[in-house]
């Protein structure tokens, strides 16, 4: 079972996306363990205090360490197994689809720390964290959406969440091209008709057509990617 865990302190933002579409299916099938933990709980200060300035001055707060070493101590004692440590962050190396891959073979519960406010103390980062993930080359007010983002890219891929393998195989991204273009019904849309070959029954053809579209939209959508 893939188990993964988020560290946030915003866990009502995260519950909201894990309890719809194929998120919350993979979780009712027993496919995914997610659970989310809000870093406030963690802090043995009466207010609850998460944050403070910086030294060295700056704008802005910075998270503890305490209630963030606290949470993923709790975390890992009750796993009972060691966790992969992921600080979602700006900083971090841009997420691919080979990543993805790589991170949902892992044998180890995933642990997603939430950033937020003007980041984290260096030293919990230094202690715990085994790699930093940015979903894109821009600042978010937090790591939430990249948690989530991370996750539903990954819980897709399990066996079983999305019903057959052949759904994600030919996706964009997945093998190395863009995906083809794709059509449904009715076979003519505002005077625009569904290719012949896709309507032929020739399923040698239609492979074909649709390998030398992928090369040909990879071409010029992102020929980085032919390189």
């Amino acid at each position: 079972m893939f188990k993964a865990d988020i560290a946030t302190l915003f866990p009502e933002m995260c519950e909201s996306v894990l309890n719809c579409s194929i998120l919350k299916r993979a979780k009712e099938f027993n496919l995914v363990d997610i659970k989310t933990h809000n870093i406030r709980n963690y802090s043995t200060d009466k207010h609850k205090k998460v944050d403070d300035y910086p030294y060295g001055g700056g704008r802005g707060m910075l998270m503890m360490a305490d209630p963030i070493y606290r949470c993923y101590e709790f975390v890992k004692k009750n796993r009972k197994e060691d966790l992969k440590v992921i600080y979602l962050s700006p900083q971090g190396k841009v997420l691919t689809q080979q990543k993805i891959i790589e991170l949902v073979k892992s044998k180890n519960p995933i642990f997603l720390l939430c950033g937020h406010y003007e980041g984290v103390d260096q030293r919990v980062l230094d202690l715990i964290v085994d790699e930093e993930i940015s979903i894109g080359d821009y600042v978010l007010t937090g790591g939430e959406l990249g948690a989530l983002v991370l996750l539903d890219s990954m819980v897709r891929l399990i066996p079983g969440v999305l019903g057959d393998d052949e759904c994600f195989l030919n996706e964009s991204h997945y093998n190395g091209m863009l995906e083809y273009p794709q059509y449904t019904r009715p076979e003519v849309w505002n005077n625009l008709k569904v290719p012949e070959i896709l309507l032929s029954g020739n399923h040698k053809k239609i492979k074909e057509w649709k390998e030398q579209k992928a090369i040909k939209i990879t071409k010029k959508k992102r020929p980085d990617m032919l390189k």
